[in-house]
């Protein structure tokens, strides 16, 4: 607990710049979901995703302005800098995902056939999604670390390539569940196996991170994960070799979307995005590792 000496309100938590980034999201939240909810609507899995996104990240914000203005996040059993930092890239990476397939699956110039009103009601709120995007890559922006400065491990570059690394990692299991046919070869399964292992690791890390439990740790929290960030790059490079080699050269796949495959159920295009984002994995590995060699941070704040 913090010392019961002092205002017992943190009014910093609502009038400094992260504060009003915060009260923003808050808002911008609140709205883009009250109006799909109240007109716009929404369906089927993609749909229930932007809600989720939306009511999941307006919740937790609700909840860090809450712990930080009346200062009971000194009670919790977190990392609060770790948790806040985490929580905002997060939150970040979703938001543009839900800004994205709003608007992409559910609107449309014309009114016919769902009407003028539910038309005007679904582009307000992909225009409140975007902003919503905005205000929460602000607050990445003003709370990320500066060079040099000694902070909290998920505010520096490596600690929020973290959360982006086990993001693109969903998307690539989420294609890899799309009827990918990974397991028609061992090479395959390989590549499978390493973006498991990768993306659990990535999240212990993260775990550990924000509930502030390194210093517990029998062996040296940095260290370890400098040396598990160069592991993975290279297993990532082992499968960014043999992915594309058991799916699209002719001896084993198809070098070209066959024909007669069906749009939104074809093996060969949750191939090319799960090739794709390994390689965006890769480079963010890559990048991950270079700065990891120049950062310092403590693991309470």
């Amino acid at each position: 607990m913090e010392s019961t000496g002092g205002p017992y309100l943190n009014t910093a938590a609502v009038n400094s710049p992260v504060g009003i980034a915060r009260l923003l999201q808050m808002m911008l939240g609140c709205v883009t979901f009250s109006l799909v909810a109240h007109q716009g609507g929404f369906s089927a899995a993609y749909g229930t995703f932007c809600m989720f996104v939306w009511t999941f990240c307006f919740a937790v914000t609700v909840f860090i302005i809450t712990c930080e203005f009346t200062r009971l996040h000194s009670c919790l059993s977190l990392s609060w800098g770790n948790f806040t930092a985490a929580f905002a890239m997060l939150a970040t990476l979703m938001s543009i995902t839900a800004a994205v397939i709003y608007p992409l699956y559910f609107v449309q110039l014309e009114c016919y056939p769902i009407g003028c009103e539910v038309r005007d009601f679904r582009i307000a709120a992909s225009v409140f999604a975007g902003l919503l995007f905005f205000a929460y890559a602000a607050e990445v922006f003003l709370t990320r670390a500066k060079p040099g400065q000694v902070t909290s491990y998920m505010a520096t570059v490596s600690g929020l390539l973290k959360i982006v690394q086990a993001f693109v990692a969903c998307i690539i299991f989420g294609a890899l569940v799309n009827d990918s046919q990974y397991g028609k070869y061992v090479a395959t399964q390989w590549c499978v196996a390493v973006y498991s292992f990768c993306f659990v690791v990535t999240v212990v890390v993260v775990a550990f991170s924000v509930t502030g439990k390194t210093a517990l740790l029998w062996f040296p929290f940095e260290r370890s994960v400098v040396i598990y960030t160069f592991g993975a790059v290279l297993l990532y490079v082992s499968a960014a070799v043999i992915w594309p080699v058991f799916c699209f050269d002719s001896k084993y796949g198809s070098p070209r979307r066959p024909s007669l495959c069906s749009k939104g159920r074809c093996p060969w295009d949750s191939q090319l995005v799960i090739a794709i984002f390994t390689y965006v994995n890769l480079l963010l590995y890559v990048v991950d590792l270079a700065y990891s060699q120049r950062i310092r941070f403590i693991s309470h704040l």
